[in-house]
């Protein structure tokens, strides 16, 4: 019989970080991600310029999202779907709860209509 040795498994803001990240931009309709500008951001040393914050309390996670989407998309079905993606992604691959997945739509990318 096999014995397990019971531990803690901590896991880094970057992983939580970067699962929101691919999350996000796997979802139809997203182009990247927004620099996340001043204010209360600064404080954070992590993730305060490449589009997502993550908070953690307990088991918890909160997340806002900066995004800058595509031309010609439905806005609140991309937001959506994000939400959910990355919802499903932290759930499943961490297994914390998540509390919220706010989406702050910065821009839309025109520069594929420029030639």
């Amino acid at each position: 019989m096999t014995e397990y040795i019971q531990g803690k498994t901590t896991v880094s803001p970057d992983v939580l970080m970067t699962i929101a990240r691919l999350s996000a931009l796997s979802v139809p309709g997203v182009s990247r991600l927004a620099p996340v500008s001043g204010g209360v951001n600064r404080l954070f040393k992590r993730g305060s310029g490449d589009g997502v914050r993550i908070e953690t309390e307990e088991n918890m996670v909160y997340v806002d999202l900066h995004l800058v989407l595509q031309q010609d998309v439905n806005i609140r079905e991309v937001s959506r779907n994000v939400q959910q993606n990355v919802a499903r992604a932290v759930q499943e691959m961490v297994g914390m709860d998540v509390g919220y997945v706010n989406i702050h739509i910065e821009d839309i990318d025109y520069s594929d209509s420029e030639a």
